[in-house]
C-alpha cells in the first residue's frame, strides 16, 4: 500500500455497504451472512408480457427494504458497491446475464436525476458489467422522457396509465436483434419494465428479460 493510500485509509476508511462500520471488504461478514439468509435468487417465466423472464435476487424484506430505501432516498450513493460486489460473486447471477449481448439499466427521468443526483440501478449495474467485462453495458438506448409520479404510490392500473409514453429508444442499431437484460433495482408489478421492455421490442430487439435486486408483494388496495 502507498503511503497516500494509507493516510486516504486513516481520514476515509472503507465502510460496509450495508451497516456503514468500517470494513475491509464492501460487504462485511455479518452482513454477508444476513445477506445470504434473505436471498431467494428467483426466476419467473411470462407468456402475456413484453419480456419473457425476471430473476430477483432477493426478498424485499429486512436488510434488503432498508438499505434500498437509504441508498435511493437517504442520499447514499456509495451502497451501489455492496449490491454489485453480491452479484459479482454469485455464479448463478453471472451466469444468468452471460447470455445476453447488452445490459441496460432502467432510466429515471432528468429531474428525477437531478433530485437525486444519481440513477440507483445505472450505478450498480455499471459496475457489475465493469467486472464481469464480457457483457455490453449502454444508457445510450432506453431514455425517460416523461417525469411520471412514483410508481410505488400507485395501484397496478394507475402504474399502467402513469407510464404510458414514459420511455423511448434512441440508437435502436445497439440492441437490433440482440439478446437484451433490463436491469431495476425492484420490481413490484413488473408495469416498469414491461413498458420498457415493449419500447425495446418495437425498436428490433430480439429477447428481453429482467434482472432486479428485490422482488416487492403488491399490496392490496
Amino acid at each position: 500500500m502507498s503511503f497516500i493510500n494509507y493516510i486516504i485509509n486513516i481520514f476515509y476508511p472503507n465502510v460496509c455497504g450495508m451497516c456503514g462500520k468500517i470494513s475491509k471488504t464492501d460487504i462485511c461478514p455479518k452482513c454477508k451472512f444476513k445477506l445470504n439468509e434473505e436471498k431467494e435468487c428467483r426466476k419467473h417465466i411470462y407468456l402475456s408480457r413484453n419480456f419473457s423472464t425476471h430473476m430477483y435476487i432477493f426478498r424485499y424484506s429486512q436488510m434488503i427494504r432498508e438499505n434500498l430505501i437509504r441508498y435511493k432516498f437517504g442520499d447514499q450513493a456509495y451502497r451501489y458497491k455492496a449490491f454489485s460486489n453480491f452479484m459479482i460473486n454469485d455464479r448463478k447471477i453471472c451466469g444468468f446475464v452471460k447470455k445476453y449481448d447488452i445490459i441496460i439499466p432502467v432510466p429515471i427521468s432528468k429531474k428525477r436525476n437531478r433530485q437525486r443526483g444519481y440513477n440507483q440501478s445505472e450505478l450498480i449495474i455499471s459496475d457489475f458489467a465493469k467486472e464481469l467485462k464480457n457483457i455490453q453495458f449502454s444508457t445510450e438506448v432506453l431514455y425517460k422522457v416523461k417525469n411520471t409520479l412514483p410508481q410505488s404510490k400507485l395501484n397496478k392500473e394507475q402504474r399502467q396509465y402513469n407510464l404510458k409514453n414514459a420511455y423511448e429508444v434512441k440508437n435502436s442499431g445497439m440492441i437490433k436483434n440482440k439478446k437484451v437484460l433490463l436491469f431495476d433495482d425492484i420490481f413490484t408489478t413488473g408495469s416498469t419494465v414491461d413498458e420498457c421492455s415493449k419500447m425495446l421490442k418495437m425498436a428490433g430487439a430480439y429477447e428481453i428479460r429482467s434482472v432486479n435486486i428485490s422482488k416487492r408483494l403488491e399490496r392490496k388496495r
